[in-house]
């Protein structure tokens, strides 16, 4: 996938270079005792995503989507992937960068991650789990809000 797009005279430039699993795990520690119970599992979502600069306008960023299927106090699964692309970024500003590789990234691996726990949970022969699709925007503002609010605490 290849933009281009003028603004203010600049050319930016966004290209997916390629979209891979770096890691993938899934344990369900409490088998096969956790079948015979009714499931009606507490499910936890948690997310995070890292950028790192690879070459000259080349990023990595991984997604990394940890889920987790309680039942009362036992887990009945843990599936954790770790979905990365290789973006080529460029002409953007500072606060620009940050927020494609923070908001816009994460946005473009996360039904590929979420696919990939999918997989996993029904290779558990689990029941099938469709993760909600995530607003990393939403998610980006709150992690500003929390910077700040803890940069008023000192």
């Amino acid at each position: 996938m290849f933009f281009v797009l003028e603004s203010n005279s600049n050319n930016v430039l966004f290209r997916i270079q390629r979209i891979y699993i770096k890691d993938i795990s899934f344990e369900a520690p409490n088998t096969p005792g956790v079948f015979q119970i009714n499931w009606n599992p507490k499910i936890k979502v948690d997310l995070n995503s890292d950028a790192k600069n690879i070459h000259i306008d080349m990023y990595e960023v991984v997604l990394c989507v940890t889920v987790t299927a309680k039942i009362e106090d036992d887990t009945a699964f843990l599936c954790q992937v770790k979905q990365a692309g290789i973006f080529n970024v460029s002409g953007l500003n500072k606060t620009q960068m940050i927020r494609c590789l923070k908001v816009h990234c994460p946005t473009i691996l996360f039904p590929y991650a979420s696919e990939c726990v999918s997989n996993q949970v029904s290779r558990g022969t689990f029941p099938q789990l469709n993760l909600d699709p995530i607003n990393f925007d939403i998610l980006f503002i709150q992690s500003l809000q929390k910077k700040y609010n803890d940069t008023l605490k000192i």
